[in-house]
């Protein structure tokens, strides 16, 4: 089943948009050699696609496998949690980069302890057992106050200048991207992205319940936690590369919805990217290239994700 007339303008001009932001904040106002351009503008702009594609991507998932469109792994406070399990990493390997561990393998295993307590966390509130919507958000709220309360202790224990360091690593900031972790980055995206839309079909089903999804053959047990594994590590990759962001996966998400007006997510996935590079992509041509503004990019999305997220929660939107 294909895309209306209007799903097709939209998210054609989407695409426009998506393009001519990329090209607009490689291009606009270059005052230097373009091989410092490319090295300064194209990391920043390999960072905010690659955080675009992430949140996109495991936010429509998610929501999907727990069918809802309010509830994101944000909102369960899964990205604060890599912010946690980093922090608890750094007081045992130390702040200094020399201690023997290459920073790419250090994150990888950062990952790995993320995923293994995100799978648990994900068994505990998503069983057979039901629960409200405003319970699983109040649990996650609750949750995610709890993991960045203890990552703020532990980062405390560094000395101050360390300290300042880290605890403004809690901050999503898109001037101040991590570089040293894109090209592992860039390859976790690939691998899991390749395995979202594999599973594209099987996500159709799924949105239909499990009961359904089991009647018609999909290995339910085996497929949700191969989604959650992709999503864990694409929220991980996010959250290392920019910081944590409360409400921007809630945005792009919706946003792909309202474009595409399909459930199907051979259209859903690519939206929801395509929305994410222009909200951060197009935005941070906007407000630094085009206003000359200092104004945080976060700070305005996550307002607009904040202001979506009490305008569902009023309506009670579920899948």
């Amino acid at each position: 089943m294909g895309l209306n007339l209007r799903a097709k303008l939209l998210l054609s001009l989407t695409t426009v948009l998506a393009v001519l932001s990329i090209v607009g904040f490689m291009t606009l106002n270059v005052q230097s050699d373009w091989g410092f351009i490319v090295q300064h503008r194209g990391s920043r702009l390999l960072g905010m696609l690659l955080v675009a594609i992430t949140m996109g991507l495991a936010t429509v998932v998610f929501q999907t496998i727990t069918h809802n469109r309010i509830l994101t792994p944000s909102l369960m406070g899964f990205d604060v949690l890599y912010v946690l399990v980093h922090s608890l990493a750094l007081l045992v390997w130390g702040v200094g980069q020399n201690t023997g561990w290459p920073v790419e393998l250090r994150f990888i295993v950062e990952v790995a302890v993320m995923v293994s307590i995100a799978l648990v966390i994900f068994r505990l509130l998503f069983t057979d057992s039901v629960r409200g919507l405003h319970v699983l958000i109040l649990l996650g709220m609750v949750t995610g106050l709890l993991f960045r309360e203890l990552a703020e202790l532990a980062q405390r224990i560094f000395d101050p200048s360390e300290f300042s360091i880290q605890q403004g690593s809690g901050i999503a900031n898109f001037n101040r991207i991590n570089v040293q972790l894109l090209w592992v980055g860039l390859i976790g995206v690939g691998l899991c992205s390749a395995l979202l839309f594999r599973f594209r079909h099987q996500l159709d089903v799924l949105i239909l319940g499990r009961d359904v999804a089991i009647n018609l053959g999909i290995p339910y047990t085996k497929t949700i936690t191969l989604l959650m594994l992709a999503i864990c590590v694409l929220v991980s990759i996010s959250t290392a590369l920019v910081g944590p962001m409360l409400f921007f996966g809630l945005l792009v998400a919706n946003l792909a919805y309202w474009i595409t007006g399909s459930h199907q997510h051979r259209w859903t996935l690519p939206a929801s990217v395509l929305a994410g590079i222009v909200c951060l992509v197009g935005g941070q041509l906007v407000f630094e290239h085009l206003l000359n503004s200092g104004l945080p990019l976060a700070m305005i999305i996550e307002l607009c994700g904040g202001v979506l997220f009490i305008v569902l929660l009023l309506r009670g939107v579920k899948q």
